[in-house]
């Protein structure tokens, strides 16, 4: 009996171990990244990915507002921080998101690391920013 408990003991042990390799972030393959807004903050707000890979985005707006998804160097920050565009959608890296939505975007990064940033008007003074790096 007690080798029965051990031999059940080490299977459980096991697929936990399975369960932990499965969902390691580190270990991912995928070419998709889900950010959930909530609460005017970008989860996660820290992203890795693969240098140069593409990567598509999933953006999923969980709040009752329209928020902003931009991502860029410090340069291109700035031009939208006095820019008049009311809406995004035509580039890439420079997506809206209605309230309670979901947009998705596909970009390679040659860069080694960037910020995303809703420039709606507060939203960046309340820490709705995030960076992304590259590996």
């Amino acid at each position: 009996m007690a080798d029965g408990l051990g031999l059940v003991a080490f299977g459980l042990v096991f697929a936990a171990g399975l369960a932990v390799i499965a969902v390691d972030p580190a270990a991912a393959t995928t070419n998709r990244v889900e950010i959930h807004i909530r609460y005017s903050h970008y989860e996660p707000a820290t992203v890795v990915v693969p240098h140069g890979r593409a990567i598509t985005f999933v953006l999923i707006n969980d709040d009752p507002i329209e928020h902003e998804w931009l991502i860029g160097d410090d340069q291109m920050h700035e031009k939208h921080r006095t820019g008049t565009e009311a809406h995004h959608g035509a580039r890439p890296t420079e997506v809206s998101i209605p309230a309670l939505s979901t947009v998705e975007t596909t970009i390679a990064f040659d860069e080694v690391s960037w910020r995303y940033i809703c420039h709606l008007p507060g939203h960046e003074q309340y820490g709705m920013v995030g960076l992304l790096t590259t590996t």
